[in-house]
């Protein structure tokens, strides 16, 4: 029988980064019973099966509709399809609607998820050794993964109280081109970051976008969360301001859908030039990664999103209003519980953020938020949470994440004031 020594495998496999949310789902797996402020999923009761036959339908009525016949309808249905979908039209349309994005339909690529839209993206833009992605820090474990399975270097820019400061993105740019390495792309969550939840100010963005220019960088733009703000205020994306066609949207219906259906897209309209002078979109080049991925993604689950775009007329932030009104409240509830249970606390080692929208508050402790302590608070106070050094390279060690999206709002209080029992018992 062979044996494999496990250091002798990709460092993908082994590597913290890449398994810490396989920890977290093994310790909520242990203690079912615990109150769960560690998963940033969207809540189980907007989901419906019955949903699901009722979006195909309206799918497939809107592609006869549009005049395809019977037997391509199955076609397209049932058999390998298009490498980059065929949900670019109706995409383009919700991106007009609701972000003020406007881009030919085939400058979007469908993905099996926001990430393989990372996965893609990274491959195609990182050619070469020294080829490295600027990142926020703290960063979420999906690009950080993402990036280590290609094996692409990652420099993090630290956030500051108002978000990834544009001047020192530019710093960090020019320090890594000093030591002989490449910086290719910088990876932002512009609106209520996971895992900080904070947002970056318009002001700021748009000095992005020139910091951008001029550092020759291209800006990966994340935005799951952005629907979700404690109020209406439009929070108008990077792309949307985009002028120089430095930015590659990346987007997500698992939050403002649901993640089963396992369908993201990416916005690329760089145009990219061979040798002959011959002008596509990236968007276009990027499908022979794809292709080789996921050869293309799911027609089931393009449908059935398709359905739900159909009946949204295009616009999530029109879908969502239930869902939006229900993350305000628990955001809120989630706010009050910690003032409730810590307002002694301050000054003491203990604060948190008040971040104006999305699923994520970070709360700062006087102890070591570590595996070991959350596997003490899963068996001992029943409560989940994640600490917050799996988002970042070298720190984030007396710190938790605490997630409101998948829980109840009745349970949000509970579950803060056996946090507060945890540290009160440990600090």
């Amino acid at each position: 029988m062979v044996e494999l020594a496990r250091e002798s495998l990709h460092n993908s496999v082994w590597d913290p980064v890449a398994t810490s949310m396989n920890f977290l789902n093994e310790v909520a797996g242990r203690f079912p019973d615990a109150i769960s402020l560690a998963a940033g999923r969207p809540w189980d009761g907007f989901h419906d099966p019955a949903d699901l036959p009722r979006y195909l339908s309206i799918f497939q009525d809107h592609l006869t509709a549009s005049g395809m016949p019977p037997n391509q309808v199955r076609t397209l249905l049932m058999q390998y399809g298009r490498t980059n979908g065929v949900l670019g039209e109706l995409i383009a349309r919700l991106l007009a609607n609701d972000e003020g994005i406007l881009v030919p339909q085939d400058a979007i690529a469908v993905t099996s998820g926001c990430q393989e839209a990372m996965v893609i993206a990274l491959r195609g833009l990182c050619a070469r050794p020294s080829d490295v992605v600027l990142a926020a820090e703290p960063c979420y474990v999906g690009l950080t993964g993402a990036a280590r399975l290609l094996g692409i270097d990652v420099v993090p820019v630290p956030e500051g109280p108002g978000g990834l400061d544009p001047e020192t993105v530019a710093a960090t740019a020019r320090a890594v081109r000093a030591e002989g390495r490449n910086p290719k792309a910088l990876y932002v969550v512009p609106n209520f970051s996971n895992p900080s939840g904070v947002s970056l100010p318009v002001a700021a963005r748009r000095a992005l976008l020139d910091v951008a220019e001029t550092e020759d960088l291209i800006v990966l733009e994340d935005d799951p969360y952005g629907l979700f703000g404690l109020d209406d205020r439009p929070r108008v994306s990077l792309k949307a301001l985009d002028r120089r066609a430095r930015v590659i949207y990346l987007g997500s219906f698992a939050k403002s859908c649901f993640p089963g259906a396992r369908v993201g897209f990416l916005v690329a309209d760089q145009p990219v030039v061979d040798h002959d002078g011959r002008r596509t979109l990236l968007a276009g080049e990027l499908s022979a990664v794809k292709s080789m991925l996921t050869v293309n993604t799911s027609p089931v689950g393009q449908a059935v999103i398709g359905g739900l775009l159909v009946e949204s007329g295009c616009s999530l932030r029109a879908a969502n209003r239930e869902k939006t009104a229900f993350y305000r409240r628990n955001l809120r509830t989630l706010l009050a519980a910690l003032d409730t249970c810590f307002r002694a606390g301050r000054g003491q080692g203990i604060r948190w953020s008040v971040p104006s929208g999305g699923f994520f508050v970070v709360l700062e402790v006087p102890v070591q938020a570590d595996e070991k302590l959350l596997e003490l608070s899963a068996e001992q106070y029943g409560v989940l949470w994640t600490p917050m050094r799996f988002f970042y390279a070298d720190g984030g060690t007396h710190a938790m994440r605490l997630s409101c999206s998948a829980i109840e709002p009745g349970r949000i209080d509970e579950g803060v004031g056996r946090i507060a029992r945890l540290l009160a018992d440990h600090s």
